[in-house]
């Protein structure tokens, strides 16, 4: 018999529940506190799993009480929201998304497994892979954008970096967590982008857009997954028998832990297709949800639901069995103590530099210059600066929503960062007003220093909890007063240029229509204000492009750029075509979209053979010219419409990013090799199929359709 064979074999069902059962722990400023109970639960063998717990010390002594103080002696899974660093806060992850570059986006998750195993830490709930398309859903700040093929990098990145992929131990490495891919699925497609809110969308939306990602990170080992909070079609998540048992264990092999969210097994009473805990705890095990985080309906209910004939003993024996499966795969049967049992990667000084530039790296390559007057990079002649604005001295905020362990005191601000790059310029300082609130008596203030200034650097936008769980905003503006705030010093007549911070793309076509330029400066991190000033001087040529469509008005949303085309296309001259009568149709900035220091050149598009079949393979080149007066790297976008099919697809369809750096005057070509089969798509059947017919493909340097290469290939027969 094999170890988990012969615990099973040993257990009585109350401890086979326990396996099941994640609690967590109580807060103090300090950090993580035990709760009494908890202890109990875990020398009871009640309590399998613990959550918002980190510090090698605290870790360390709750594993100690599991192995050496319980019946059986099985070491507890300890899990924590690791989403984009643990200690050392990298840009949040659609900030992150920015660089459309994967082994960047290995490198930070690596490092996040790095200091949150030193912690003690052995599952990370994280990569979130909801793909959003509405920017009132505060939790599209999390994940990687609007993109299906984006969000499939992504998740193949962020698994492979956190669970240690190729390294020798894998994922019983000291530096690797297990990673919970989340939140399956549809999430971000919430009812009027409230946050836990119903979700409605067909099938074939489901296929082509929102389980792709998680479809990856199966691909990619991934060690967990987590159901959603909403119901998809009147069907809760936790509780999709269709899409957790069917789709994810059977069609994609799936055979790792599915966790739920927390006390979302609970809340199966709300939705209403649960009459008390015993049913709702029969209905998530049904579904295949293995571990209950945090609603006790597994372990108030299942006795219940096992004693009524709702659910067999075999079904918690095989939930247990993945859970003691996932906890022999991290090597805590061996070792329950390894994760933060030494000096590590973690805590050697040399790492921990070149973790914080590798913050600082990131967060330059995340920042997006949306608009750009020919006032960008700053003139290095520059000795008076106006630094505006509520979040241009605003530490904690650079963190943004789930900063993790990370300390709201180490954050870069903005006017240091500016401080320290510019040391010959005088940089004048005034908030002018607060992020939310009325009070606009300090905006003279903030004028009488700006009259004074050759240029104004005005820092406006959300605040870090306005992004995030539980924080979808109606109208997702500048909030309270900044607008009068921005109104007042660009009625000075000072070139300004604009900085938003934000979790989502925000209502700003005022200021984008006076501002000398505009930039998307999200929420970076550690080191924000030394990247902010990396880019605005010129230090760093920009590079970040927008991972969503970033809309004029709220009216417009969900927008997108994989929309399908209509049988009235919008027609200025046509009245009766698809379009607003008061504002344009296209965004105010379309994804992909971010300017550089350089021009870049796109020209002679061409594919190695006009004609291809399944199973066969396209090379697509493309040539790029710097025209540039720097040295720069430029951003490609393949997409692909097929242009007659049985089903109508998207105008566009996302399907490479190349990148090459460049010099000044200099050239090259930009390589893509696409497969047949990335050119199918779902069928009548929800099968995937490659039609004979002809297709375009178009390279841009965004999803702007004006600014497209195209050429024509045919799929044959066979």
């Amino acid at each position: 018999m094999t170890r988990i064979d012969k615990l099973l074999a040993a257990m009585t069902l109350e401890e086979k529940i326990g396996q099941l059962n994640m609690a967590t722990v109580g807060h103090a400023v300090t950090g993580p506190v035990l709760a009494s109970g908890v202890i109990e639960g875990i020398r009871a063998g009640r309590i399998g799993s613990l959550l918002n717990i980190w510090g090698a010390r605290e870790v360390h002594a709750v594993q100690k009480i599991a192995v050496e103080k319980t019946r059986l002696g099985i070491p507890l899974l300890i899990g924590f929201d690791v989403l984009h660093g643990h200690k050392t806060i990298f840009p949040i992850p659609l900030a992150e998304a920015a660089l459309f570059d994967p082994p960047f986006w290995e490198r930070s998750a690596r490092e996040a497994a790095i200091e949150a195993a030193a912690d003690g830490i052995t599952m990370t709930f994280a990569p979130m892979l909801d793909i959003a398309r509405d920017p009132r859903w505060g939790r599209i700040v999390e994940g990687p954008g609007e993109d299906p093929w984006v969000g499939a990098e992504f998740a193949k990145a962020k698994v492979r970096g956190f669970q240690g992929t190729g390294l020798p131990e894998g994922l019983a490495g000291a530096s690797a967590v297990a990673a919970t891919a989340k939140h399956f699925c549809a999430y971000g497609a919430a009812l009027a982008g409230r946050d836990y809110a119903s979700v409605d969308v067909s099938e074939r939306l489901l296929h082509e857009v929102y389980l792709p990602p998680f479809a990856a990170a199966v691909a990619a080992g991934c060690a967990a997954i987590m159901p959603a909070f909403n119901d998809v079609a009147g069907i809760p998540m936790t509780a999709h028998v269709a899409l957790l048992r069917d789709w994810l264990r059977r069609d994609t092999g799936f055979d790792g832990v599915i966790v739920s969210d927390y006390n979302a097994i609970a809340e199966l009473l709300h939705h209403g297709v649960a009459g008390d805990l015993a049913e709702a705890a029969a209905a998530a095990l049904l579904a295949g949800v293995d571990i209950d985080m945090m609603s006790n309906a597994y372990s108030q209910g299942l006795p219940e639901a096992i004693a009524g004939g709702l659910v067999s003993t075999d079904l918690v024996d095989s939930a247990v069995r993945r859970v003691l499966k996932l906890k022999e795969h991290l090597g805590l049967f061996d070792d329950p103590c390894r994760r933060g049992s030494a000096e590590t990667l973690a805590t050697a000084p040399a790492a921990a530099k070149a973790r914080i530039e590798l913050a600082r790296e990131l967060a330059r390559r995340a920042i997006v210059v949306l608009a750009n007057d020919h006032v960008l990079p700053l003139s290095p002649s520059l000795r008076h600066i106006a630094l505006i604005g509520p979040l241009a001295d605003a530490r904690a905020e650079m963190l943004g929503p789930w900063a993790a362990a990370g300390s709201a005191t180490g954050p870069v601000t903005i006017r240091e960062g500016f401080a320290a790059a510019l040391p010959d310029a005088e940089i004048a300082f005034e908030a002018g007003v607060a992020i939310t609130g009325t009070d606009m008596s300090g905006i003279a203030a903030a004028r009488e220093i700006c009259k004074g200034a050759e240029i104004v650097l005005l820092c406006l936008g959300e605040a870090a909890n306005m992004s995030g769980e539980a924080a979808s905003r109606a109208n997702p503006g500048l909030p309270g007063v900044q607008g009068a705030l921005a109104a007042a010093i660009f009625d000075l007549g000072k070139p300004v240029v604009a900085l938003i911070f934000s979790g989502r793309p925000l209502m700003i076509a005022a200021i984008v229509e006076k501002a000398r330029a505009v930039v998307a400066t999200w929420f970076l991190g550690v080191e924000a204000g030394n990247a902010i000033a990396d880019v605005l001087t010129g230090k760093f040529n920009p590079t970040g492009r927008l991972p969503v469509t970033w809309p004029r008005d709220v009216g417009q949303v969900p927008i997108f750029f994989a929309a399908r085309p209509s049988g009235r296309p919008a027609n200025p001259d046509d009245h009766y075509t698809s379009k607003y009568l008061d504002m344009p149709v296209g965004p105010l900035f379309y994804f992909g979209h971010g300017l550089s220091y350089c021009r870049f050149i796109l020209t002679n598009l061409r594919t190695s053979n006009a004609e291809f079949r399944l199973g066969g393979e396209l090379t697509i080149e493309v040539d790029a010219l710097n025209e540039g007066p720097a040295a720069g790297e430029a951003t490609v976008f393949l997409f692909a419409r097929d242009v007659v099919a049985s089903v109508a697809r998207p105008s566009l369809e996302l399907k490479g990013v190349g990148k090459i750096a460049l010099g000044t005057g200099e050239g090259g070509t930009v390589c893509f090799r696409l497969a047949a089969e990335a050119l199918s798509f779902p069928g009548r059947d929800l099968k995937p199929v490659l039609e004979p017919g002809e297709f375009l493909l178009l390279a841009g340097q965004s999803a702007d359709p004006r600014q497209m290469l195209s050429i024509k290939v045919r799929a044959l027969p066979g």
